[in-house]
């Protein structure tokens, strides 16, 4: 009974949780969050302490409740571990004694990164956050596939409750660690259970320390255990003696696998004090014969610690010729002359961190990398950066203009936000947080080098940043105001200069709070970008 209440609570929290990701239909109310919050890590970061306090009494009361039941990835593992039982009937788990030195050096490691900003370690590491990469790049696409294809269906019918959506590669680096992490930890399930879990993951050694010490744990019953050893088999955790009837109990994730095996009710789930460690039972004199037939041992394998970093030169190289074809073939169309090329490198110095970061260095302690923002941002502006905060930044989440701008009333970034790297704002507050300032440079817009009426970007400000004023006769030319430029980058994504943008956005390392008369903001139209 036990374990169906694991199973079915654990197969519907994953449920909504990857739901939760994917869903761009809102079909989830925002209320729903919590689950989000209610994870280790993000609880930590968030210094959620009701969350926290909560997440450690049920640990200290039951046990590893967290990584069996609430944890993504330790409900992922054991989808994984369930699928290898249907492809290798006879399949059975040993005993391994615990490589604790390993277990606590990870996590030693994990603390001291995150203690010196190298943040970019704890969100690999993190399960939800490795859950939240992977649901992003990898299954998200093909729920989206999946909402395409019922678009095509139904539309054919005349039926218009779908709606096709475009679907993009976020970023080669980040789906590449996605992947990476799917194969690896999904490997180490299939072949041995709860490995990641009890070898690798910082939380499950943090919460299998407290575990020790837990008022309920699984004991052996002495008078009815004869020492069959069907308990160890089925123990994904791979903690169960059976030849002494001791258990690892920092290492133990209450899956209950092991009572349901049991076929002399000979194990109990039940009440017992911390302190005295019950002594080794002693096998008896007669001999015995072991349940498990003789074997070669199943070595762990590690998963690589070090990955390999994108080859930046062949990318920049694919990105100049990229940028070159495009430059060539707008020069042949407009008839322009290379006097009229641009003059500087529009390359953006400075990245643009979400609005309500505070700044980039709040940013790299708080941001796990989850890539729920990324997954729920309508405008499709917020992906992972690379380089661009530096090393302990890597993953986090940045603006793009490629393909839409920052909605002006927009925040559901910070809304959904489960560690606190993004700070909630309220409407007005994000129509006066300062992400960057625009730049305009004279010799990339059209009005300058083609003599071409435009305005696109004036049209778009929100704030009046940028303006128009009077140029060659009936021209008018793009100026800029700082001071009042919130960073949207509406006026970047509306520039129709090819290849090269007129103006863009420079981000700030410390976001700002701009003054903004209500007589300056005009009322814009909108574009519906849809996905």
């Amino acid at each position: 009974m036990l374990k169906k209440i694991r199973v079915i609570l654990s197969v519907l929290l994953l449920f909504l949780i990857t739901l939760y990701f994917v869903d761009f239909r809102d079909f989830l109310p925002e209320s729903f969050s919590f689950l989000e919050e209610i994870q280790f890590i993000p609880a930590l970061l968030a210094v959620n302490i009701l969350v926290l306090a909560s997440l450690l009494l049920i640990t200290l009361l039951f046990g590893r409740v967290y990584c069996s039941s609430i944890c993504p990835m330790g409900i992922y593992q054991d989808l994984v571990a369930w699928l290898s039982k249907k492809f290798t009937r006879k399949k059975k788990y040993k005993y391994s004694k615990a490589k604790n030195v390993l277990r606590w050096s990870v996590l030693a490691a994990t603390v001291v990164a995150f203690v010196f900003g190298f943040t970019f370690l704890v969100g690999l590491l993190d399960p939800y956050g490795a859950y939240g990469r992977m649901v992003t790049h990898l299954l998200r696409p093909a729920y989206l596939a999946g909402n395409n294809l019922l678009e095509t269906i139904f539309t054919s019918f005349d039926n218009y409750a779908f709606y096709k959506v475009s679907i993009y590669s976020l970023s080669l680096f980040s789906s590449a660690i996605a992947l990476i992490t799917l194969g690896v930890i999904g490997y180490l399930a299939w072949r041995n259970g709860r490995t990641y879990c009890n070898t690798i993951c910082p939380v499950g050694t943090t919460l299998g320390f407290l575990s020790k010490y837990a008022l309920f744990k699984i004991r052996f019953v002495d008078e009815k255990c004869n020492l069959c050893g069907l308990c160890a088999m089925k123990c994904k955790a791979s903690c169960i003696d059976s030849k002494n009837k001791q258990i690892d109990y920092s290492r133990c994730v209450t899956c209950f696998n092991c009572l349901e095996s049991c076929n002399r009710d000979a194990m109990k789930y039940r009440f017992a004090l911390p302190g005295k460690k019950k002594p080794a039972a002693i096998a008896p004199a007669y001999s015995y014969v072991k349940a498990e037939k003789p074997g070669k041992e199943v070595n762990l394998v590690k998963p690589e610690n070090e990955l390999k970093s994108v080859d930046a030169s062949r990318r920049r190289f694919l990105s100049a010729s990229l940028v070159t074809g495009l430059a060539v073939g707008n020069l042949i169309a407009q008839e322009v002359s290379q006097s009229v090329l641009p003059k500087r490198d529009l390359k953006r110095q400075v990245p643009i961190a979400p609005p309500g970061a505070v700044s980039f260095d709040h940013l790299r302690e708080k941001c796990i990398s989850c890539h729920l923002c990324v997954s729920k941002c309508p405008s499709h502006v917020i992906k992972p950066a690379f380089l661009e905060y530096g090393l302990g930044g890597i993953m986090q989440p940045k603006l793009y203009f490629d393909r839409g701008f920052c909605n002006y009333d927009c925040t559901i970034c910070g809304e959904v936000c489960p560690t606190g790297a993004i700070q909630p704002l309220t409407k007005e507050e994000k129509n006066h947080t300062q992400m960057g300032q625009v730049q305009f440079i004279i010799e990339n817009c059209i009005v300058y080098y083609d003599e071409t009426s435009c305005g696109a970007c004036s049209e778009h400000c929100p704030t009046q940043a940028v303006h128009m004023e009077p140029y060659k006769g009936v021209l008018t030319i793009p100026e800029i105001d700082q001071e009042i430029c919130v960073g949207c980058g509406a006026c970047e994504h509306a520039c129709p200069a090819i290849p090269y943008k007129a103006i863009y956005v420079e981000g700030l390392a410390n976001q700002n709070t701009v003054e903004i008369k209500q007589e300056e903001v005009e009322e814009i139209v909108i574009d519906d970008f849809g996905f």
